[in-house]
């Protein structure tokens, strides 16, 4: 067992956890007769080997940076939000429909507005699950489970019967949003190159800011925090537990549904039927847990997967390994972050100068 201070140990458990999930993937490679050193140094290559794959890998880990805000919070608050998928979504089919309905407005006002709504849409669909879980004492992980399928199957529906065939290739899919309510940015694109990066890099690094503002720096943020850790000593304090309910999921909806935003309005640059709850959602989450809910944490783990999305790809072309490998590469990270507490075993907490002298203070008195 090693002593290492609180911060070091919060910093070394997600580290270990990093290097057991590619252990067990590079076990599985030789498992199969495949290369793990073949296929980790083509993964890196591919996300990192040229500006094309930086271009990219910082594309994916865009929206999960959002998501990952989004779930930080409701955890915070002592709330497992699961709905991140169906906020996200909620957040992308909104904007890029308010852009496709209003394709002559100035892109000082129509991508700002656009980006409102996206947020607004998310954090509406959370909202729901907060207002149940405050005055009813709904769970919220089923709430929110049950609000991905609604929000799945409502898009379909407002997709194919309610939204204009103007605005549609087909039943399926929009048209794409003119240039005046787009993240696309052309130089941009052209330096990373003719990758898909967006301005919503950007909008995700302020995204991160605000979050560190948010829960360190504000009331807000404080009774968030603490209501998730004691609700009964915050309400004896004057805090309104049911406020902070509804606020923490109305926040971790915006975030997510932001996460949906850049999907639309960066990436795809329009919106086609899902078939199944969209993969931020879930990769979010991941990230989130990875990163230990803090502001540095979320944009290295969101990097981490980024690099294991878009270099697992190339792994597959360059090193002929399944891309299913990479999948067990990342459940696997994320089932010894998940055990955190065994791996938190091997450190031992070191006490502070402060604490020791207080503890031998303790023991004399008790002699």
């Amino acid at each position: 067992m090693f002593k290492v201070s609180a911060k070091a140990k919060s910093i070394l458990v997600p580290i270990i956890s990093v290097l057991a999930g590619f252990l067990v993937g590079a076990i599985i490679m030789l498992i199969w007769a495949y290369n793990p050193i073949e296929g980790y140094t083509s993964m890196f290559e591919s996300a990192l080997g040229n500006m094309n794959g930086i271009g990219e890998t910082i594309r994916e880990a865009t929206p999960l940076i959002f998501v990952a805000i989004g779930f930080s919070i409701a955890s915070t608050a002592g709330f497992f939000n699961i709905g991140l998928p169906g906020q996200a979504q909620a957040g992308w089919l909104s904007s890029i429909w308010f852009v496709l309905a209003h394709p002559n407005m100035p892109k000082a006002i129509l991508l700002p507005l656009a980006i409102i709504i996206g947020a607004l849409a998310g954090a509406i669909v959370a909202g729901i699950a907060g207002l149940l879980r405050a005055y009813f004492g709904t769970n919220e992980v089923i709430s929110t489970i049950m609000l991905n399928y609604i929000v799945l199957y409502s898009s379909q529906y407002l997709m194919q019967q309610v939204m204009s065939s103007k605005l549609r290739v087909d039943t399926d899919t929009t048209k794409t949003i003119p240039a005046n309510g787009s993240l696309h940015i052309p130089w941009l694109s052209e330096m990373f190159g003719s990758s898909r990066i967006s301005a919503g890099i950007f909008i995700a690094l302020i995204a991160i800011v605000i979050y560190w503002f948010l829960m360190k720096k504000t009331t807000v943020g404080f009774e968030i925090k603490a209501v998730g850790m004691n609700p009964f000593a915050s309400r004896y304090a004057g805090m309104s537990d049911k406020k902070n309910i509804v606020v923490s999921m109305l926040l971790s909806g915006a975030f997510a549904g932001l996460g949906g935003v850049v999907q639309g309005l960066g990436t795809y640059q329009n919106y086609f039927t899902q078939t199944a709850s969209v993969d931020i959602g879930w990769d979010g989450l991941s990230v989130a847990l990875l990163g230990g809910g803090t502001a540095a944490g979320i944009l290295i783990a969101a990097i981490l997967f980024s690099i294991l999305k878009i270099g697992g790809l190339g792994m597959q072309t360059m090193a002929g390994i399944p891309y299913e490998i990479v999948s067990i590469v990342i459940a696997a990270i994320i089932f010894f972050v998940a055990i955190n507490y065994v791996i938190g075993l091997l450190f031992k907490d070191k006490k502070s100068p402060a604490a020791k002298i207080s503890a031998d203070k303790s023991e004399q008195g008790g002699e």
